[in-house]
C-alpha cells in the first residue's frame, strides 16, 4: 500500500477547512446544547468515550481492510523503524515534555498562573507526553502516506511497551509515588482500536478479494475506503468538540498556554525522529510513521491517571483535556509537514 497514491478526493483536498468547520461546528453544538455534552459524559467505560470509540473504530477499521498480510511480515523483519519509534517514544518524548512543561508552564507563563496551576498542569503534560499513541495514529500515517504495514506494527508494540513502562516513567518524572498503570483502559483501547478492526479488516479483504477478485478490490473498494475514514475523522471532531470544546471558550488563557508546551514539545519530538530517520536513510514511507508515532500522545491513559491521581475537575486532568482537543489539528499539521518533505527522500514513493 505504501506504493500506491490515495486518492480522498474532496475530503482530502480540502480537509483543513473540512476540520477547521467541524471544530467549529463541535463547539457551537456544545455551547447551544450542553445537554448533548452531559448524555455522552455518561457513556464511558474505563475513561474511554463509548461514542468517540466507535467513531475511532469506523476511521481506523477502513485502513485495516487495505492492509496486506505481507506489509505486516516486511514490517517485523525490519527491526530499525521499531527501534527509533521505541526510543523516540521512552527516551526522548518524556524528557523533552518535562522540560517544555516547566519552561513555558513556570518560565514563560508562570507569572500568569498560581504556584498550585503551575504544578497540575505541569503534571498533566507529562502524563500525556509519557503516554505514546496507539489509535489514530493509523489515521496520521495513512494520510501522511506512511507504510501502515510498519505503523500497525509499531502501534501493536507500543501498546505492550505502555504496561511496562508507563508507571515507572511517570513516577521519575513527577515524584509521585502509587502511579498505577490503567489496565482497563489500556486493554479496552487495544481491543477496540487495533484488535478487532485489525480482525474485521483481514477478514473483509479477505472475502471481498475472494469474491470479486484483486482488481475489482483495488479499482472499486479500496478508493473509496479512505474517504470513509476521513468522514470519521470529521465526525469524531464534532463529536470530541461538542463533548469537551467549552473549555476553549470558557479558559483560552489557560488553553493557549499548555497547547504551547504540548504542541512545541510534538513538534520538536517529531522533528528529532524524522530527521534520525532521514540520517538512517530511511524510505519516505518508513520513516513517516515513525516521526508521527513519537510526536503523538495516548490521551485516555493520560485521562485515566490524571483523573485518578488528581481528581476529575484537577487542573492535570484539565491539561489532559487540552491534549484532546489538540490532536486533530497538531498531527494534521505534522501530515502536512511530512507530505511536503516527502520527495526530500532517496525513494520517496
Amino acid at each position: 500500500m505504501p506504493e500506491k497514491e490515495r486518492k480522498l478526493g474532496i475530503w482530502g483536498k480540502f480537509l483543513t477547512l473540512w476540520v477547521a468547520l467541524c471544530i467549529g461546528a463541535g463547539i457551537g453544538l456544545g455551547r447551544l446544547f450542553p445537554q448533548l455534552s452531559d448524555m455522552l459524559a455518561r457513556f464511558e467505560v474505563a475513561d474511554i468515550s463509548i461514542p468517540i470509540a466507535i467513531l475511532l473504530f469506523a476511521m481506523i477499521y477502513p485502513i485495516m481492510v487495505q492492509i496486506s498480510w505481507e506489509e505486516i511480515r516486511k514490517a517485523i523483519r525490519s527491526p530499525k523503524p521499531i527501534g527509533l519509534t521505541l526510543f523516540a517514544n521512552w527516551a526522548v518524548k518524556p524528557f523533552t515534555m518535562a522540560l517544555f512543561a516547566w519552561l513555558f508552564l513556570s518560565l514563560v507563563f508562570g507569572r500568569f498562573l498560581t504556584p498550585e496551576q503551575i504544578e497540575q498542569y505541569r503534571a498533566g503534560t507529562v502524563l500525556l507526553g509519557v503516554a505514546p499513541c496507539t489509535a489514530m495514529v493509523l489515521v496520521w500515517s495513512y494520510l501522511a502516506k506512511g507504510n501502515m504495514g510498519h505503523t500497525l506494527v509499531m502501534t501493536a508494540i507500543n501498546s505492550l511497551s505502555m504496561v511496562v513502562l508507563y508507571a515507572p516513567l511517570a513516577v521519575l518524572l513527577l515524584g509521585i509515588s502509587g502511579i498505577r498503570v490503567p489496565w482497563a483502559t489500556i486493554a479496552l483501547s487495544v481491543a477496540i482500536y487495533i484488535v478487532t478492526p485489525l480482525i474485521a479488516g483481514y477478514l473483509t479483504r479477505r472475502w471481498t478479494i475472494q469474491k470479486k477478485g484483486t482488481e475489482w478490490f483495488e479499482s472499486k473498494l479500496e478508493p473509496n475506503l479512505g474517504k470513509v475514514s476521513i468522514i470519521a475523522l470529521l465526525i469524531t471532531l464534532i463529536v470530541l468538540f461538542m463533548y469537551q470544546g467549552h473549555i476553549i471558550v470558557e479558559l483560552p488563557a489557560i488553553v493557549g498556554m499548555i497547547t504551547v508546551a504540548i504542541f512545541v514539545n510534538i513538534l520538536v519530538v517529531f522533528g528529532i525522529t524524522y530527521l534520525a530517520a532521514r540520517i538512517m536513510k530511511f524510505r519516505y514511507a518508513d520513516a513517516v510513521p515513525a516521526a508521527i508515532i513519537a510526536g503523538s500522545n495516548h490521551f485516555e491513559v493520560a485521562i485515566a491517571v490524571a483523573t485518578t491521581l488528581f481528581g476529575v475537575a484537577s487542573g492535570a486532568a484539565l491539561a489532559t483535556v487540552v491534549g484532546v482537543l489538540t490532536e486533530v489539528p497538531i498531527m494534521l499539521f505534522l501530515v502536512w509537514i511530512s507530505l511536503a518533505t516527502r520527495k526530500t527522500f532517496p525513494k520517496h514513493l
